[in-house]
């Protein structure tokens, strides 16, 4: 089985008297406990993403550029959470669904990475632009709202583009063992040429720090710190609330992300140096590790809108009340089914009309 760790090969270079007696293969024990996380990890982020979205479809609408870019971060986080119980199910069984699931399956995560974080990045500039270049505004609402979906599409597109070195060159092969044990089927990156296999083997993991950790995060850095500065003068609590969800937020992604990419700057490094097989498995146990981390931000995001912002709480609560009400209509008799539809229809319409400003607004 696959250790699950990336979406390429961590095949090392092994002292050749250890080639043949060293297995890198997860032992029994961390393939449960690593089928569990990622199995709970599914659960709630395949739940509260889901909530999110039809939060702001039925119940909260967009009405914001910031409300736009968290609807596609929860819809780059559905996408992930959707393909890790395929990437579980395969990695057990030798990847039965063939190469070309093998392919979508390991760029799920790249693409989800590269989208959520240049996401939250928009977010961070949008929030400046509104706070602390409060007169370069969009203007209009429609006006900033067309930005944001051309920025939105944007990020997607550029996301795309750079898993595509992962989507080319992933491949389901068997993997040969050199102690006659049972063939296993791998998914992971396959080159012909040494050469080709070093420069992506670098790439892939240079960009995703550069592009898909470090960029976004000095963006961050600099548009929170201005806000935050900005806020200080202005000593509003109104503000201080509404810019807190979205800074809650980047902060868990970033902590979320950060031992995963530092254990992945380790293994690039190590590319070009001898290592024994003791410390290859060490390496892969930690990553396997770093990454399950970094697979907890798609569970996370909504929680912390449940929690935090308090008009979310609101429209989870509309939600669960017309839940409830659509029940009792099939439940009851027809007197007590148009009573209870008057209530539901009258909840949704309160919640998409009366609330006039968005709670990641300021």
């Amino acid at each position: 089985m696959d250790d699950g760790t990336s979406d390429y090969d961590y095949n090392t270079t092994i002292d050749d008297e250890e080639e043949l007696l060293c297995n890198l293969d997860p032992s029994p024990a961390e393939v449960i406990t690593q089928t569990y996380i990622n199995s709970i990890i599914c659960a709630f982020g395949l739940i509260g993403n889901a909530l999110v979205i039809v939060t702001y479809i039925f119940y909260k609408r967009t009405k914001t550029m910031t409300d736009v870019y968290l609807v596609n971060v929860a819809v780059a986080d559905l996408i992930f959470v959707v393909a890790l119980p395929f990437i579980i199910y395969n990695e057990q069984y030798n990847w039965l669904m063939g190469p070309v699931v093998c392919k979508m399956l390991r760029s799920a995560y790249s693409i989800n990475l590269y989208s959520g974080m240049l996401l939250l990045a928009c977010i961070s500039g949008d929030r400046y632009i509104a706070i602390v270049q409060a007169r370069r505004s969009f203007g209009t609402r429609t006006r900033a709202l067309i930005y944001s979906r051309l920025l939105c599409s944007a990020v997607w597109v550029f996301a795309v583009a750079l898993t595509l070195p992962t989507l080319i060159y992933t491949e389901r092969f068997e993997d040969p063992n050199p102690l006659n044990e049972p063939v296993t089927v791998t998914c992971a990156l396959s080159f012909s040429k040494n050469e080709t296999a070093m420069l992506v083997k670098v790439l892939v993991p240079s960009l995703q720090m550069g592009i898909g950790f470090l960029l976004p995060l000095l963006v961050m850095v600099f548009c929170y710190s201005s806000i935050v500065c900005t806020l200080l003068r202005a000593q509003s609590s109104q503000r201080h609330k509404a810019v807190r969800v979205v800074l809650v937020v980047v902060v868990v992604f970033i902590v979320c992300h950060l031992p995963y990419n530092v254990a992945l700057l380790k293994y690039t490094l190590s590319l070009f140096k001898e290592k024994h097989c003791e410390a290859g498995k060490l390496q892969l146990r930690v990553l396997a590790i770093s990454r399950g981390i970094a697979y907890l931000h798609c569970c996370l995001n909504p929680i912390l809108y449940a929690f935090i912002g308090v008009k979310f709480r609101s429209h989870f609560r509309q939600i669960l009340l017309d839940l409830w009400c659509f029940s009792k209509k099939y439940i009851y008799s027809t007197r007590s089914s148009r009573g209870t539809s008057d209530i539901c229809i009258s909840g949704f319409k309160s919640s998409d009309g009366s609330h006039n400003m968005s709670s990641f607004s300021v």
